[in-house]
């Protein structure tokens, strides 16, 4: 492609490359990036990706995989060249992207509360009670602001023409934000020079946006309310991140045994006696949060939780039955919860999806499973997926059988040629094309924060289009820009904001 250098033999044509035009030239927004990587050399590089490499480790940035042989803990793959993003690119993203998360709390407001959007038959009331994640135990709470959602991490990919749109909705326990902010620091200590007058916007308020999310959940008024992380143990594969996230917010990292309720409150054992609990920042799934409502036989959860939460004298984030909105078969009437509550249309596009439960949808998927993404609704991480077009008879066949003997458990997608971004390979020493997602994170409370960027993930197995760690995949430092090509600046703010809605 006539690149000299450390990118030389790069191909990108086939898929939209994030770099690279069609005819081998750089964009624009990565020109200086560029010109400044081929000025360090590979051997350079490779050092420097090494340092960021032992940094990882020495600081235990870690992930878990269950069921390895290899073993189950992980250093988080990093790959050190940045994803960019334009200011304008960036700007249509906040916008939709705040649209979205405005319309799943309202519809997640609405199914606990008087069914508008299911009367009317917008959204199928059948789909909706026969969700997984659908909690009737909560039905009627009334929520601080009115919200279930105040931390989301909503998948964007972007097809064959460049085109973002919104793969899922991460509503309950959404990961990786650790990944992001390690993935930044990493940057700016092994290649600073890299960011010399590149504007590229800051993402290290973040945890300060969600302290000031959390507390303004408080039920009680006072100066300052006891928030918590609950972690459901360093065996978690997300243990790094809990514990990094109380830690930078400067609150207690507690297990459900740390915690107990009496007088219709949530305490926490301390060693100068119990300390009252007024927010529960919780990465512990619903069915784990109460033994006495959910699961009788979890101990990862509070016995008598729900009943406190219930009587809003603990708040959660994120509320309890949020899930039900990242359903994967509901996520396919996001479309219609925004023309339904906003009277807007839809400023992102979901994927193309079949539903497993309507007839039609089942048909489809049964007659071309070699052709689609089929998976199923309620699972993560990559688990409990078929891509028809990597997959053998045998496979596609035992697959199959899962979806005809439980069709409302399984969705069906075309197969999207994912966008790529030049990625290193130290077995190699090469840059190959690897395709990419992006997880942005959305903090959602009195206004709507998005950090600038999020966390892009890359599907390090030479031609997997699955970019989850838990499945080989990797992550790269993300790069809103502050200004447009044409030195026009984009908003003064660090983020976008806007109501929220409910009451406050």
């Amino acid at each position: 492609m006539g690149n000299e250098g450390v990118f030389n033999g790069y191909a990108p044509n086939g898929f939209f490359d994030e770099m690279f035009e069609d005819n081998g030239a750089p964009r624009a927004h990565y020109a200086q990036v560029l010109e400044r990587l081929e000025a360090l050399g590979r051997k350079e590089f490779e050092r420097r990706r090494t340092l960021s490499d032992l940094s990882f480790r020495n600081q235990g940035i870690t992930f878990t995989v269950y069921g390895d042989t290899e073993g189950t803990e992980r250093t988080f793959p990093f790959d050190p060249v940045p994803r960019i993003i334009p200011a304008q690119e960036w700007a249509h993203l906040e916008k939709g992207l705040t649209q979205r998360v405005l319309a799943l709390n309202a519809f997640l407001r609405d199914v606990y509360g008087k069914g508008e959007i299911l009367n009317d038959g917008v959204v199928p009331r059948e789909l909706v009670l026969s969700a997984s994640h659908f909690c009737r135990e909560v039905h009627g709470v009334n929520l601080p602001h009115g919200l279930y959602t105040h931390v989301v991490g909503s998948d964007l990919i972007r097809d064959e023409h460049g085109t973002y749109m919104v793969l899922e909705d991460n509503l309950r326990t959404p990961s990786g934000v650790s990944y992001l902010l390690a993935n930044r620091v990493a940057m700016t200590r092994t290649l600073p020079s890299l960011f010399k007058d590149q504007g590229v916007r800051p993402v290290q308020h973040y945890t300060t946006v969600l302290l000031e999310v959390l507390r303004s959940l408080a039920p009680r008024d006072v100066e300052e309310p006891t928030i918590v992380v609950l972690t459901p143990g360093m065996y978690n594969s997300a243990y790094f991140e809990h514990a990094f996230l109380a830690q930078q917010m400067g609150v207690e990292l507690v297990e459900g045994r740390d915690l107990f309720v009496t007088e219709g409150k949530v305490w926490m054992r301390t060693t100068s006696g119990r300390e009252q609990v007024d927010v529960i920042y919780r990465r512990v799934d619903d069915d784990y949060l109460d033994p006495l409502a959910f699961n009788p036989n979890s101990s990862l959860g509070v016995p008598g939780l729900l009943e406190a939460y219930r009587s809003g004298r603990v708040a959660l984030a994120n509320a309890i039955g949020a899930g039900v909105a990242d359903d994967k078969a509901i996520y396919a009437y996001v479309p219609k919860m925004i023309e339904y509550y906003l009277s807007e249309r839809p400023i992102l596009p979901n994927v193309p999806t079949l539903l497993g439960w309507d007839k039609e949808g089942l048909a489809e998927m049964l007659s071309n499973p070699e052709k689609l993404v089929i998976k199923a609704v309620g699972e993560a991480g990559g688990y409990g997926m078929l891509v028809g077009t990597a997959s053998n008879k045998k496979e596609i066949t035992e697959f199959m059988k899962k979806v005809e003997a439980n069709p409302r458990n399984y969705i069906g997608q075309p197969t999207i040629a994912l966008s790529r971004h030049p990625t290193y390979y130290p077995d190699t020493g090469t840059f190959e094309p690897c395709h990419v997602d992006l997880r942005p994170y959305i903090l959602v409370g009195k206004k709507i924060t998005i950090v600038p960027g999020g966390l892009t993930r890359v599907a390090l197995k030479r031609g997997s289009l699955v970019v989850n760690s838990s499945q080989g995949g990797g992550s790269k430092d993300t790069w809103v820009l502050e200004e447009t090509q044409s030195g026009q600046s984009q908003s003064q703010s660090q983020s976008q904001s806007q109501n929220t809605g409910g009451d406050d």
